[in-house]
């Protein structure tokens, strides 16, 4: 009922920049939360950023004043604005909501895009 979009993955130089984007469609009441993860080849999904319904961010360590995360609440759409980018940041970037399908989902659900590559290489 619900489908997420990713688009904005490909290569690009260190210290180069990308703009991440997910759109969300189908049977969507309200959205609770949006986020972005990562997984690097061999490595563990991690958390990147996160941004709520209020519009409060939350950061990982390692990017927290390279990143962005925003949303644009009339196209169902959060973004992932990437500056001085690093070979490190190289991983599948994976978008996340918690929607709520009608007005008795309170908590909501959460959906999964499907995944965008982000290559960081010279």
């Amino acid at each position: 009922q619900v489908q997420l979009v990713e688009s904005g993955g490909g290569l690009v130089q260190p210290g180069g920049s990308l703009r991440l984007s997910c759109a969300a469609s189908g049977k969507i009441f309200g959205i609770n939360a949006m986020g972005w993860y990562r997984q690097a080849p061999g490595k563990e999904r991690e958390l990147v950023a996160t941004i709520t319904r209020g519009g409060n961010t939350n950061y990982t360590d390692s990017v927290k004043g390279r990143f962005t995360i925003s949303r644009d609440d009339a196209k169902n759409t959060v973004y992932l604005q990437m500056n001085s980018l690093k070979p490190e940041d190289t991983a599948v970037y994976y978008c996340t909501f918690k929607i709520r399908s009608d007005y008795l989902d309170y908590y909501g659900t959460d959906y999964w895009g499907k995944g965008t590559l982000v290559t960081v290489s010279s």
